[in-house]
């Protein structure tokens, strides 16, 4: 009764099931372990954060380049304000606003940008308090270069004048007529009245929807594993039948060909 598992058909059949089976598990496993990564650096990210601002703020030549090692790590910076632009569309505790991003000008000749704090509403050059003058010695969280779909980042071009979507070097590099570091602070307490902004995790880190994504590929990449597994089985159960049939002597028979019509007639 089973002799047609021994068919090329059936041996193909069987051969796709073995190699899918173990592909699908591998590739569930794997997404499985993104999402957990994810998480890991989820939790890794804020134990860093409430770690950071316990530790004493050292000086930003000794956590650049950015990393995940570094991000929310406490620095300090000396230099003048310079100027001044506005990042639109941030949100904070579900309400619309802006920050307000002013450029620190170091010793070094390049120049550090500082996001002295957030503002709710429409971005309001007449609203953003001016920043402090003369020298001035900056402490908060350092973060890393912003990428468009990231964090809130916006992905719209076209910006008013003394308004930027994203804080970059390659971004405020058009804006400004001097070098800028490829990083920024984040000030602990808000200048001015202004709310402080709070420290973002890394890119690709987190509980975002790149980690949620992972997660439901691993429910499909499963699922899939019972549907092959499924499928096997319906087709087995068919042949099986049909075998039982043709010993029986119940196999449907063929219909007969219709005989041509004699031409004339």
């Amino acid at each position: 009764m089973y002799r047609f598992l021994l068919t090329p058909r059936w041996w193909g059949i069987n051969v796709f099931v073995v190699l899918a089976i173990p592909f699908c598990i591998f590739m569930g496993s794997w997404q499985l372990g993104r999402f957990e990564d994810r998480v890991q650096d989820h939790e890794t990210a804020t134990t860093q954060d409430e770690s950071a601002r316990e530790e004493a703020a050292r000086p930003l030549a000794e956590l650049l380049p950015v990393d995940k090692a570094t991000v929310g790590d406490q620095t300090t910076v000396r230099g003048r304000y310079d100027d001044q632009l506005l990042v639109p569309e941030r949100e904070l505790d579900g309400r619309e606003g802006y920050y307000v991003l002013t450029l620190l000008r170091t010793d070094a000749g390049q120049a550090l940008p500082v996001v002295r704090g957030w503002l709710p509403g429409e971005p309001d050059p007449a609203k953003a308090p001016a920043p402090p003058t003369g020298e001035v010695t900056v402490t908060g969280a350092l973060q890393a270069a912003e990428s468009v779909g990231a964090n809130g980042v916006s992905g719209r071009t076209g910006w008013p004048d003394g308004q930027t979507g994203a804080i970059s070097a390659a971004t405020l590099l058009n804006l400004v007529p001097y070098d800028v570091y490829d990083a920024w602070v984040t000030l602990n307490e808000g200048d001015s009245g202004m709310r402080a902004v709070p420290v973002s995790a890394p890119q690709n880190t987190g509980l975002d929807l790149k980690a949620f994504q992972n997660l439901g590929y691993t429910a499909e990449w499963f699922a899939f594993v019972g549907f092959v597994i499924f499928m096997w089985f319906r087709l087995l159960r068919r042949e099986v039948e049909l075998a039982r049939d043709a010993e029986l002597g119940l196999a449907p028979e063929e219909e007969p060909e219709p005989r041509p019509t004699p031409s004339g007639v």
